[in-house]
């Protein structure tokens, strides 16, 4: 069985399961010979070029496994017959601990203070605190779940919200009315048609004013301009892993927009996302060769 994997360390981990035949494709070097041959693909973290072509040049493909929980550059090109697994739950620590890092960062000034430290300025002044503040996390999932786990030690109320209602977990229909009542909105939605720029003018507008937005989903859930509108009027504040661009060009002006901190897309770029990708990649193909039933099959829309 022909299997494309996208680093060495993957391919060291299944070099023990039989009958695979593995190539190293990271999508940065000449597509490899035999792609017509190949069963299963293991895609690397940053989507190769032209997936839309290469896809249907993969005649023998039945699976693909991603490294990543968001499928949103394969769903829609996923030819008849193959199946599509995700990551759930290989960075959800990375996430969620980002995810707070960047509230304590963004609330307590950590990004001003660096600044003036590199000036050798003593900027003392009074800063926000997570303690006492509502939370609200939109896209409760297995990352939503690590992140309200890590949050459980810092005073804060919890509010919870999905695509769809269920006991504890508001609806996704239901923010208009929960928004401004949260001091943080942490966004940890999937990239999808619908939630497609659903952080627009209008959802930052229910935002109490001071209030922190932190994304940890996609760039294309946020109206970039809209948000850069509001930060731009010191009204809200925002912590972002992602942007949209992305990479944001270095001449944006959210680069230098007062209140907004800034990282590139690392959340989940961690040694502990690492092992446990390695670990959930070989326990699948193990499956797959077995024919046992796989875990993460994505269904329907997502």
């Amino acid at each position: 069985m022909k299997i494309w994997v996208a680093s060495e360390d993957v391919a060291d981990g299944l070099s023990g399961l039989p009958g695979l035949d593995i190539a190293v494709y990271d999508g940065r070097e000449p597509v490899p010979d035999g792609i017509g041959e190949v069963e299963v693909w293991v895609p690397p973290l940053v989507p190769v070029k032209d997936i839309p072509g290469l896809l249907p040049r993969m005649t023998s493909l039945r699976l693909i496994q991603t490294v990543t929980a968001g499928v949103d550059p394969y769903l829609p090109h996923l030819p008849a017959g193959v199946t599509l697994c995700n990551a759930r739950g290989v960075h959800d620590a990375g996430t969620a601990e980002w995810a707070v890092g960047a509230m304590i960062a963004a609330l307590r000034d950590f990004p001003a203070f660096a600044s003036a430290q590199t000036r050798g300025a003593w900027t003392w002044h009074y800063t926000g605190v997570l303690a006492d503040s509502t939370v609200l996390i939109v896209g409760y999932g297995s990352i939503g779940e690590a992140l309200e786990r890590r949050l459980s030690g810092f005073e804060v109320e919890i509010v919870r919200v999905a695509r769809n209602a269920r006991p504890g977990v508001h609806g996704q229909d239901e923010l208009p009315e929960l928004l401004p009542g949260a001091d943080v909105v942490v966004l940890l939605v999937p990239a999808t048609a619908d939630t497609a720029g659903m952080v627009d003018a209008r959802f930052l507008a229910r935002m109490k004013d001071g209030a922190l937005l932190v994304n940890a989903a996609r760039g294309s859930v946020v109206d970039t301009d809209a948000l850069l509108a509001e930060v731009q009027k010191e009204r809200l504040r925002a912590a972002l892993d992602v942007t949209a661009p992305e990479p944001l060009p270095s001449d944006h002006p959210l680069w230098t927009a007062p209140g907004v901190f800034i990282t590139p897309h690392v959340a989940g770029s961690t040694p502990a996302s690492l092992r446990r990708t390695r670990k959930l990649i070989c326990d699948q193909i193990a499956r797959y060769i077995s024919g046992e039933p796989l875990e993460n099959i994505i269904t329907g829309h997502y």
